[in-house]
């Protein structure tokens, strides 16, 4: 077994913020944005694309979405399952020899005196220390499936199946209806007429998109409505998020660039989870990406869950909708 760091940076004097950074803006300089796409390929996912845990069965989320959809894509993997070196082991297989492993992130969360302005330790009334809950990020070494041997068939899995065309470029009746349900529960506006521009308009909540026909097919004009619907949850009276209300929001500015960065993340794993296959053309803001991330090493954890946050809140509303009609 090979894992992609050293010995040093396995000890922890690598910045994993900076690593899982300079593994996106790899990838961006390349042209290859990690959140698009390995699931819009030609082949599709038995159940759901997201990466998801062989052994424990539970998706991975956040910025581990992009670092292992990376990996697929870069090492031509077929399956989205993964495991650690010793879970594939604990459940009877073994990872091939001179296999290298793909970097993931987990949170594991702790406990810390907190203190005031000046570094000195902080005690309640009965001189008890005050403590503040923290989250440590740390380095997870997973292997796809396809790296192992011996593993059981109900870890492996279902490998990817090829899509046709039609699949690609079509949104099925039950995805439509369910887009529907998010966009109408939300209370948003969506207007849609001959013109060459698609946008969120914050002031009166409004999605305004150019008709159907000027798009190359019926899911790419079904992506960029999810693209702008996560846009609008970030509305005062919902979300609240900065890039939306903020009166300093506009193109070329930060705070919009980082909005447009969590709409893409977020218009994306709404792709995924619903199985759109469009593609939205955002390419204009990909120097302002680079330089955000250059900047703040932190800013790609930021938008990922902030994009995560979008989307539980506008795939909840269409399950509100559905279960309210059953």
């Amino acid at each position: 077994m090979k894992k992609s760091n050293s010995r040093s940076q396995r000890a922890g004097h690598t910045d994993l913020y900076q690593q899982v950074t300079d593994r996106i803006v790899a990838a961006l300089e390349k042209g290859v944005p990690p959140w698009r796409k390995p699931w819009r390929s030609v082949e599709k996912y038995a159940s759901s694309p997201f990466p998801v845990n062989a052994a424990t069965g539970c998706h991975y989320n956040g910025v581990n979405i992009m670092l292992l959809w990376l990996a697929e894509e870069e090492k031509g993997y077929r399956s989205n399952r993964w495991l650690t070196y010793k879970q594939a082991q604990a459940v009877g297989g073994q990872v091939r020899k001179g296999e290298s492993s793909s970097l993931g992130v987990i949170f594991k969360p702790f406990e810390k005196q907190a203190e005031d302005k000046s570094g000195s330790k902080l005690f309640d009334a009965d001189g008890k220390p005050v403590m503040e809950s923290r989250v440590m990020a740390k380095s997870l070494y997973l292997f796809n499936v396809e790296q192992c041997d011996g593993l059981p068939e109900s870890v492996v899995g279902v490998t990817a199946v090829p899509l046709s065309q039609e699949d690609v470029d079509t949104v099925s009746t039950p995805v439509f209806n369910r887009i529907l349900d998010m966009l109408n529960a939300s209370g948003v506006k969506a207007t849609s007429f001959s013109q060459n521009r698609a946008f969120y308009r914050p002031s009166t909540d409004e999605i305004v998109l150019p008709a159907v026909g000027q798009f190359f097919s019926d899911a790419d004009y079904w992506a960029t409505l999810l693209h702008e619907l996560v846009h609008a949850s970030g509305h005062a009276k919902r979300l609240n998020r900065e890039g939306i209300t903020s009166s300093l929001s506009r193109f070329g500015d930060p705070i919009y660039a980082f909005e447009e960065l969590i709409a893409e993340l977020g218009s994306a794993f709404l792709c995924a989870e619903l199985g759109v296959y469009g593609e939205v053309q955002h390419e204009s803001y990909l120097a302002s990406w680079l330089k955000t991330l250059k900047e703040d090493k932190h800013a790609i954890f930021r938008a990922s869950r902030q994009a995560r946050e979008a989307c539980e809140f506008l795939l909840n509303l269409a399950q509100d909708v559905r279960r309210s009609v059953a």
